[in-house]
């Protein structure tokens, strides 16, 4: 990974915690073995820094919903990457897309179009040169298919 999740200014707490996310599903890649309650302990246990409470809960909650709902937003994933089997998508832009999904379909106070713009800012940043587009065109091919606005919350 390029870089890790730090305080600067103007990086609010949900962009944190989406950075937090990422790295936490990384690692639940690496390591199904480990129960996820535990990984998420041992995860926050190894952060020389303590993250705010709003960053921490976010974070928590998206590994979480990611989590319970991973082999329906694989396939997803897999439905519109075209020309890409999903053991070819490097595991780090699964993981953001992932995220991102989850977001989109499941957290209904959050714009679908903010979760693209955060999704491809993390892939930038923690991941390859070419990431950003990529994870864009997938999230964007998602979100023409949504019944709900792009541009604010469900209901909104």
């Amino acid at each position: 990974m390029k870089g890790g999740p730090e305080k600067k200014g103007g990086v609010g707490s949900r962009r944190l915690g989406r950075e937090y996310a990422v790295q936490m599903l990384y690692l639940r890649e690496v390591d199904r073995v480990t129960e996820l309650e535990e990984a998420i302990a041992a995860f926050w246990s190894m952060q020389e820094s303590e993250p705010t409470a709003a960053a921490k809960t976010f974070a928590e909650m998206l590994v979480r919903g990611v989590e319970s709902r991973r082999e329906g937003l694989e396939e997803i994933i897999k439905a519109h990457s075209q020309n890409w089997a999903l053991d070819r998508i490097a595991v780090l832009d699964k993981c953001i897309l992932q995220m991102a999904l989850f977001e989109m379909h499941h957290c209904n106070d959050i714009p679908p179009v903010v979760s693209i713009n955060e999704a491809i800012e993390i892939a930038k940043r923690f991941s390859t040169d070419e990431s950003g587009r990529f994870v864009n065109g997938i999230l964007d091919r998602v979100c023409h298919e949504l019944l709900r606005p792009a541009r604010g919350p469900a209901g909104g």
